[in-house]
């Protein structure tokens, strides 16, 4: 009898054949724009959850050429086909793992991606999914989560449901921030933006660690008051 794990597999297993053709994307893209705007370096250790069959990860192995990325996939077909299509790449390695008894010895992340993948995971695994990713940072680790806006999915559902995956929820951002804040993160950036409709489609998510502050820095005060007077300027405000 095939349980949930094996079902999702399953999908996942006949939906790789479908990535290879769509190839690169303005999603993949927009992804690593981001990811690299939220601090990604070139010696950073990354871990890529829900890789599919590699098209995010080598982006990222290209970016991360002194670090590595380590990408996993619930389905063994994806992760097959990903070894073959970038075994080229001698920083990027992939794993079959749904991240269920995920362990890897005295090993940290610097960023830990989630490209479109938590809609596909069940609301109530995420809480142990982040107690599993906080037992592999560090104080500096930052989670970057890409995910479909949640009203665009509702449309989505209603309107085109021939084109979801086997699991596709909207997710309740409150729920997502607490789950993580949860496991020792704060919430750095949250911004809702368009890819292929005009009406926001997608939307992504910065977290980092929530390690003490140990100092703070003025900024500069003519910083400061040029943008006082931008703001006073564009919106004729007067006295």
């Amino acid at each position: 009898m095939k349980t949930d794990k094996d079902r999702v597999a399953g999908f996942y297993d006949e939906f790789a054949a479908q990535q290879e053709k769509i190839g690169v994307n303005s999603r993949h893209l927009q992804i690593l724009d981001k990811l690299v705007k939220a601090g990604l370096k070139s010696h950073h250790k990354v871990l890529e959850v829900g890789c599919g069959i590699g098209t995010v990860s080598q982006l990222i192995a290209q970016k991360v050429t002194k670090g590595s990325v380590l990408a996993v996939d619930i389905s063994p077909e994806s992760i097959a086909k990903a070894k073959k299509i970038w075994e080229s790449f001698d920083n990027l390695a992939f794993e079959v793992s749904d991240m269920k008894g995920f362990f890897k010895e005295e090993t940290y992340y610097d960023f830990v991606v989630f490209p479109d993948v938590l809609e596909h995971i069940p609301v109530e695994n995420h809480f142990s999914l982040f107690q599993t990713i906080k037992r592999h940072s560090h104080g500096d680790t930052v989670i970057f989560i890409h995910i479909p806006a949640p009203r665009f999915l509702e449309w989505m559902i209603r309107n085109e449901p021939l084109k979801l995956q086997v699991i596709d929820q909207p997710l309740d951002s409150g729920d997502l921030v607490k789950n993580i804040t949860a496991n020792g993160f704060f919430l750095e950036k949250m911004e809702t933006y368009s890819i292929f409709y005009k009406e926001h489609d997608y939307q992504y998510f910065i977290f980092k660690s929530q390690k003490p502050l140990e100092k703070v820095t003025h900024r500069n005060k003519w910083d400061i008051f040029k943008e006082r007077a931008q703001i006073r300027l564009k919106h004729r405000i007067i006295g």
